[in-house]
């Protein structure tokens, strides 16, 4: 062998070898194709078990044979249905065949009855809270929710929703208003060997502990897997009047670990996420209430999906997720979890927390907005809101009627000077339009400069009333994110409307009519609100733009905006028309008072006096003024 044919096998070696590992699966690729191949197992497992009950029931139904060759058969069939459990499901066989038993866990404010079939929640009320048609809220029902814990054991694909779980107490109510309780249920494999569901409730708390715990199954689990799945399945029901906006309102959350809370979005019809890193819980979110599974660790991966329920009678969205748990070969495995099944409450959210005190940021799922806007909502609408129902309770009218007029006093000097800002601006209009006399419109800079100089020498800033208003925006924007987020305002009635939490009806539409992004009603405090918006513009259309109500668009923008509104705002909620009619009513108020404290003819004549008035120079002018100067001296230097 030459050194070229050497060199050449040692190319192909190196070739198939950089082949090898380029085309080598990661590590997300082995898991999806393991999963692949579970789903495919467990299929076939089920095919398996269904042929062989067909089988034992064809035995069954045989006609014409003797009571001894009953007696023999019935034993043949007992013998191969317990083969085939026994091959199915190995050390659970003894629990694949059992009898379906419920056990319910309750306090004051929580219900959950589980069945021995799985050992998941079954039924979950909210014993505080009713449906906006005044029936329980019933958070799921049946087999609206089914919670499964996957795994092999001997290479079998088990998963704990087949097999029957024992209760360890018997007893079939538990009341937790007075002290702790447990219940316990286990899943039997075997001469001590077992695996047990334990749930843990207190009094007054929204959360129950759920604890799994494997005894003395080290060599029988898992050999060749690293991981073990939860399977969960539920639904969101309706439980609000407007089923639109409830479900643009549901969707699923998660945290991923120990960092931002994330969420799929909540408008399209069907929509799917996996994520590959840690994640610390996950939420199935409604409009005002929420069931979450959170993790004492974490779950090392996610996979989550909703389905919308295009119909809206009975449920708002599908939802199912895959989470997966980290697993170690150990006689002694444990996980721990904690459930919360409740309502949106900002202040209850905030004080969930985690294994050690770890802020779990449960209260990100309020959408109170980003940035600014959330800012303004922690620090100042919420606890203002949460003061106010300490002096007048549930009259939630009085508290946002009070809310409106503090919120408007505070903003009065910003108010005030944006008013004033345009005062100036329109009364010298008439010097303005002289200046556009003598100056053409195809000399615009000039128009501009002179325009300036005007300003400079009276002392007034064009801008100075756009940053008042804006300084006022992110208080609009943040009302608008709280009101329809406020649980607060959930079935509490004022005037006509029976629940300012949704939008309020003053007629329905017949035969089930409805206009196009309008709706099915008419809303009043919509109404309102939208006359009171063209009022309060009617009022201020003179101070657009010093007076010039020529601009383009202006006029029609004038009564384009209520019209909007309208449309817009009819089915969302009342409480937040209603702040918006007195926010806008308050305006109108604060426009005629200040027009009244105000002497257009002496503000000119103010005006008109600065201009004899010697300017000072800021710093900033007499640096470009020398920096000028300096330029031009350079200029002379270098034509010389």
């Amino acid at each position: 062998m030459d050194k070229n044919q050497v060199t050449g096998i040692i190319l192909i070696v190196a070739l198939l070898i950089g082949y090898g590992i380029y085309t080598q699966p990661s590590k997300e690729e082995i898991a999806k194709r393991q999963r692949e191949q579970d789903s495919l197992r467990k299929v076939m497992i089920e095919q398996r078990i269904k042929d062989s009950l067909a089988r034992a029931q064809d035995l069954t139904n045989k006609a014409n044979i003797t009571e001894n060759e009953m007696i023999s058969d019935t034993t043949a069939i007992d013998s191969s249905v317990n083969k085939n459990l026994k091959s199915t499901f190995g050390i659970f066989a003894e629990s694949a065949e059992g009898k379906e038993e419920f056990v319910t866990l309750e306090n004051q404010k929580v219900k959950i009855k589980f069945t021995t079939k799985g050992a998941y929640p079954y039924f979950a009320e909210l014993k505080e809270f009713k449906t906006w048609d005044g029936k329980p809220l019933i958070v799921f029902d049946n087999n609206e929710n089914i919670f499964e814990l996957k795994f092999y054991s001997n290479n079998r694909d088990i998963s704990t929703s087949d097999l029957y779980f024992v209760n360890t107490k018997g007893d079939s109510v538990y009341d937790a208003s007075e002290k702790k309780q447990t219940v316990t249920l286990r899943l039997r494999a075997g001469s001590d060997k077992y695996i047990d569901f334990i749930y843990t409730l207190e009094p007054e708390t929204y959360l129950m502990k759920y604890d799994i715990q494997f005894h003395n199954l080290g060599d029988e689990l898992g050999v060749n897997s690293s991981y073990l799945d939860i399977y969960w399945k539920s639904v969101i029901r309706k439980q609000e009047k407007g089923a639109k906006w409830e479900s643009q309102k549901s969707t699923i959350y998660y945290r991923l670990f120990e960092d931002e809370v994330k969420y799929l979005t909540e408008t399209s019809d069907e929509e799917s996420e996996s994520v590959d890193t840690r994640v610390d819980w996950i939420a199935y979110k409604d409009h005002f209430f929420s069931t979450v599974l959170i993790a004492d660790e974490y779950f090392s991966s996610a996979e989550m999906k909703y389905t919308a329920d295009k119909m809206l009678e009975k449920y708002i969205k599908h939802v199912e997720s895959t989470l997966s748990l980290p697993y170690e070969q150990n006689e002694n495995t444990n996980y721990s979890f904690t459930y919360y099944f409740g309502p949106n409450d900002y202040d209850i959210l905030k004080k969930i927390e985690g294994k050690d005190g770890k802020d779990l940021n449960l209260k990100r799922m309020i959408p109170l907005g980003w940035s600014v806007f959330r800012w303004v909502n922690q620090f100042i609408i919420i606890p203002l809101f949460n003061g106010l129902g300490h002096l007048f309770g549930n009259n939630m009218g009085l508290i946002i009627l009070v809310m409106t007029l503090l919120i408007k006093l505070v903003l009065f000097p910003l108010t005030y000077k944006s008013y004033i800002s345009s005062a100036k601006m329109r009364v010298l209009k008439p010097q303005i339009d002289e200046i556009n006399k003598k100056i053409p419109k195809e000399k615009a800079m000039e128009r501009q400069q002179a325009t300036m100089a005007l300003y400079k020498k009276v002392g007034v800033n064009p801008m100075g009333g756009c940053l008042p208003m804006l300084l006022q925006m992110p208080f609009l924007i943040a009302m608008f994110l709280f009101f329809p987020a406020s649980i607060e305002l959930r079935q509490k009635s004022f005037l006509w409307a029976s629940d300012l939490s949704t939008y309020d009806s003053i007629w329905d539409f017949p035969n089930g009519f409805s206009i196009p992004f309008y709706g099915d009603h008419v809303s009043l405090f919509t109404l309102l609100m939208a006359a009171a918006m063209l009022v309060s513009q009617l009022l201020n259309k003179n101070q657009m733009s010093g007076g010039n109500t020529q601009m383009p668009g202006m006029k029609l923008m004038l009564y384009m905006m209520p019209v909007m509104m309208l449309f817009w705002f009819n089915n969302y909620s009342a409480g937040l028309s209603y702040y918006y009619f007195l926010s806008n009513v308050v305006t109108i108020i604060q426009t005629l008072l200040i027009r009244r404290m105000i002497n257009e003819d002496e503000l000119l004549a103010k005006l008109n006096a600065n201009k004899k008035k010697p300017k000072k120079k800021s710093s900033w002018q007499q640096r470009i003024e020398e920096m000028q100067k300096i330029q031009q001296q350079q200029a002379k230097k270098r034509k010389r």
